[in-house]
C-alpha cells in the first residue's frame, strides 16, 4: 500500500532514508557523506521547504519513501529510499509510478553521479540525463545545494520537461 506520510511518520522516514542511503557509503565522495547520512534537522528543513513524503507500507512497516517538492514550474522527486533489506523488490518503482500520477508538472530528479544504479533505475522509468551545462543550470535554479554537490550530481528529466525545454 502507498500512502502520504504524516507528522507521526517523521522518525520512520528518517530511519528509512539513513538505512537506504547505506548504498552510497564508499561510492560518493567522502566529503559528501555524513554520519548519519541525513540528520534530523536536515529532514525538518526539507519538510519545511515543502517536500511531501509518500511511503510504501508492507503490513505496518514503512519500507520505502519518496518525496515530491513543487518548486516554481516543476516537481522535484526528492529523497527516494528503500530499506536495505527490501531493495530490488519493485517498491521504488511502485512509489515513482504513484508519484508521477500526483502532478501534471514536468518532473526532475537529482542524484549522485556515482550512484549508477539509481541513474539506471530512473532511466528505466523514462527519465533521461540532461547535459552537464543544463544540470548546473537546473540545480542552481530548483535546488539549494553547494557547489561541491553540483559537481558530483546528475539531473534526470521526464518527457514533460523535455517537451517544454
Amino acid at each position: 500500500m502507498i500512502r502520504r506520510c504524516g507528522a507521526g511518520d517523521v522518525d520512520t522516514i528518517l530511519a528509512v532514508i539513513n538505512d537506504g542511503a547505506e548504498a552510497y557509503r564508499g561510492k560518493i565522495p567522502a566529503d559528501r557523506w555524513n554520519e548519519p547520512y541525513m540528520p534530523a534537522a536536515e529532514l525538518e528543513d526539507e519538510l519545511a521547504a515543502g517536500v511531501v513524503f509518500w511511503a510504501y507500507v508492507q503490513g505496518q512497516e514503512i519500507t520505502a519513501v519518496m518525496g515530491l517538492q513543487e518548486v516554481q514550474d516543476v516537481t522535484l522527486v526528492r529523497h527516494a529510499y528503500t530499506r536495505t533489506v527490501h531493495q530490488g523488490r519493485g517498491l521504488g518503482s511502485a512509489l515513482l509510478d504513484h508519484l508521477r500520477g500526483q502532478t501534471a508538472r514536468p518532473m526532475l530528479i537529482g542524484t549522485w553521479k556515482a550512484a549508477t544504479w539509481a541513474v539506471r533505475f530512473y532511466e528505466r522509468h523514462g527519465f533521461r540525463l540532461v547535459s552537464d551545462a543544463e544540470k548546473r543550470r537546473l540545480l542552481q535554479r530548483y535546488w539549494t545545494v553547494p557547489e561541491r554537490q553540483i559537481q558530483e550530481s546528475v539531473v534526470l528529466a521526464d518527457d514533460r520537461w523535455r517537451a517544454t525545454s
